[in-house]
């Protein structure tokens, strides 16, 4: 696997939502960008996710701590 992809298949983040019906969705990559895959965590519940080919982006609607590489980041205040 070439070094550059070991980055992108790398990378994980772990969503712990802060409030019940916290929505995760997942983006997929190439020339058109699709919706491919939905959660919904409810409080204190968490999502451990990683981007791999397929998955070039997520989105996350409510309110929510977000935990990877570069830090905690929180959505939804």
């Amino acid at each position: 696997m070439d070094r550059e992809l070991d980055k992108i298949l790398g990378d994980y983040v772990v969503i712990k939502a802060e409030e019940d019906g916290v929505s995760i969705i997942g983006l997929t990559r190439g020339k058109d960008t699709k919706f491919h895959h939905t959660e919904k965590l409810d409080k204190g519940e968490l999502l451990i996710a990683q981007f791999t080919e397929n998955t070039s982006a997520i989105k996350i609607r409510g309110k929510a701590k977000v935990l990877c590489r570069h830090g905690e980041i929180s959505s939804g205040e």
